[in-house]
């Protein structure tokens, strides 16, 4: 039977960078891209933990750097971006998943304060770390750049503006880019995951959990980190090509639940 694709379905071989890869879904989509066959860089503030998560995917066979991060600091994006390129010569995907979450009333005294370090990691360190890559992502035949948002994004809850504000500006320029960098090439996308079972809801009482889930999220629970994992992987395959500016909820329903 004559082969009907012409589209491959494997990032086997390519480089992908992967920020805030030391727990949570930045962790499962560390794993998940190792094990189809991509070089994996495994970038966290947290040397510890990627240490762990590196170790795991060697032990597997997968083709691993690790490179501690913190995408608020300029000189340290670029010595990874300089590392990746020594260790693989090449760069071919970036995501954007290191993120942290602050809460705070808008008449905190400490407000201001967690506005500027919220929008450093959650949207500068982003763009930074685009600025950085681009030269070599330009080579790449499978350019593809994957920003981490948030149902948050698209609407919001209280106490979390900052969270809610820089989330909605990940959106926005993953679009403008896309627009931008699609001419060259480079698709930009993004996720939006909903309640999923990380470190940041971990703090959560059990209890609440079911009770938000059974009441806002039509599959009525929280989803996995891999479960995100392997949507992010999805916009990476060649074969997505043409899927470019895309916002895309990983929510279980719950950003088309009105009842």
């Amino acid at each position: 039977m004559a082969k009907l694709t012409k589209l491959s379905r494997s990032v086997e071989g390519k480089v992908a960078l992967i920020t805030g890869a030391g727990s949570g879904m930045g962790r499962a989509t560390a794993f998940v891209f190792a094990e189809a066959g991509a070089k994996v860089v495994v970038s966290d503030i947290n040397e510890n933990q990627i240490d762990e998560v590196a170790k795991e995917i060697d032990s597997s066979e997968g083709a691993c750097l690790k490179q501690v991060l913190d995408v608020t600091n300029q000189e340290n994006i670029n010595e990874a971006v300089t590392n990746v390129i020594k260790e693989f010569g090449q760069l071919d995907i970036l995501v954007n998943n290191a993120g942290i979450s602050i809460p705070t009333t808008i008449d905190d005294e400490n407000y201001e304060e967690s506005w500027d370090k919220t929008f450093d990691v959650l949207l500068k360190g982003q763009v930074n770390l685009i600025r950085a890559a681009l030269p070599f992502i330009r080579k790449s035949d499978c350019a593809r750049i994957v920003n981490i948002s948030s149902t948050e994004g698209m609407g919001a809850t209280p106490r979390i503006s900052p969270y809610t504000s820089a989330k909605h500006g990940v959106i926005g320029l993953t679009r403008s880019l896309a627009a931008e960098l699609g001419s060259q090439g480079i698709t930009v996308n993004c996720i939006c995951p909903g309640p999923i079972n990380t470190a940041m809801t971990a703090a959560i009482p059990t209890e609440d959990k079911q009770i938000y889930a059974r009441r806002r999220v039509p599959l009525k629970r929280y989803g996995e980190p891999e479960e995100v994992a392997h949507m992010t992987l999805s916009l990476c395959l060649p074969a997505a090509s043409f899927v470019n500016g895309a916002v895309l909820p990983v929510d279980g329903g719950l950003s088309i639940k009105r009842a």
